[in-house]
């Protein structure tokens, strides 16, 4: 028996060791402040480190391999938490700039909302501006799912609707540099900043509909607008926070998805695990069995009534924007 544990401990000690060994060789590959060739011999020199410490599980030397990859290891985790985001690059013209608001009563102004005119992805005319709102005004609040990399994954937005037909469209993004590209995997490892944008649904949903051709679903929300306001006032906490002081966007801790949770504690409910809070694609589908979508039809004829791209490429990215692609799609019974 005692041998059997023995064996275990090892391979549990084995397993520990790819785990850390492969996280800190990306780390260094992706963050270490060094040409190609010096990051990529730090990275294998650290999986080396590894490779000796696991062999050396099996020998006399176990506990002298052991503390040499923590000393590694150790070195690593310091030199990691020295990386911070910085608030002063050269970023690009839509993320240049981090939403803040006031609130003053039932009043909340907010500066650097974004409203761009998209003609492309490369020609545009950017337009930041300061609005008030009336949070005794708020009335609804809507999903959008922009689907860019299949059915899995999607781009989160949340759009809160006042009296009067105005839309106000939250979007937790990576504040990319100039030229910078979106890496799910490179966002692991402090590649770039967070940033909430507030902005026009024209601008933020229509970007992703008209110009970059993804397959956009917008689904009404079974939500009370006093549940609603306690979102929208979460946004502007965080993005008050943020601004305060920048946090780096993670593909799986800090990005669109997170704010699902608070969107389900909005609609009352507790939150649990599910899968479908990570593959967030099949979000709709969670929504819908916690009762926050409308459940007087299946949900597989809210998908179909979701698509919004035909309509949004009719109407193009004008003033009427926010009411004509909300034509057809089923606005629940509170």
């Amino acid at each position: 028996m005692r041998s059997v544990g023995l064996i275990v401990s090892a391979i549990v000690l084995v397993i520990a060791i790819a785990l850390t060994t492969a996280w800190a060789a990306m780390a260094l590959w992706y963050r270490l402040p060094a040409p190609d060739i010096a990051r990529g011999l730090a990275a294998g020199l650290f999986v080396l480190l590894g490779i000796a410490a696991a062999i050396a599980l099996f020998t006399p030397w176990r506990l002298h391999g052991l503390a040499l990859f923590a000393i590694g290891f150790a070195a690593v985790l310091v030199w990691w938490n020295t990386i911070v985001p910085s608030d002063h690059a050269e970023f690009a013209p839509d993320v240049a700039r981090q939403v803040t608001g006031r609130r003053d009563g039932d009043m909340l102004t907010l500066t650097d909302v974004r409203d761009f005119d998209w003609r492309s992805n490369s020609d545009f005319t950017e337009r930041w501006t300061t609005r008030s709102y009336d949070l005794s005004k708020l009335k609804t609040l809507d999903l959008f799912m922009s689907y860019w990399a299949g059915p899995e994954m999607a781009h989160v937005i949340m759009s809160f609707g006042f009296e009067g037909g105005d839309q106000l469209a939250w979007s937790v993004e990576v504040r990319r540099q100039n030229g910078g590209q979106f890496s799910p995997i490179a966002d692991l490892f402090k590649a770039n900043p967070l940033v909430i944008v507030a902005a026009d649904e024209r601008d933020v949903v229509g970007v992703r509909s008209n110009i970059r051709g993804e397959d956009v679903q917008l689904y009404r929300l079974n939500v009370s607008p006093t549940a609603a306001r306690a979102l929208l006032l979460g946004y502007v906490a965080d993005a008050n926070a943020l601004a305060a002081t920048p946090r780096f966007y993670n593909s799986i801790t800090t990005n669109c998805t997170t704010v699902i949770f608070r969107m389900m504690r909005a609609v009352g409910d507790v939150t649990p695990f599910d899968w479908r809070l990570i593959v967030n694609g099949y979000l709709p589908e969670y929504a819908y069995d916690r009762g926050a979508l409308d459940t007087r039809m299946s949900v597989q004829e809210l998908r179909s009534r979701a698509h919004i791209a035909q309509r949004a490429l009719a109407v193009g990215l004008t003033g009427d924007f926010s009411r004509l692609i909300r034509e057809g799609v089923p606005q629940p019974a509170l």
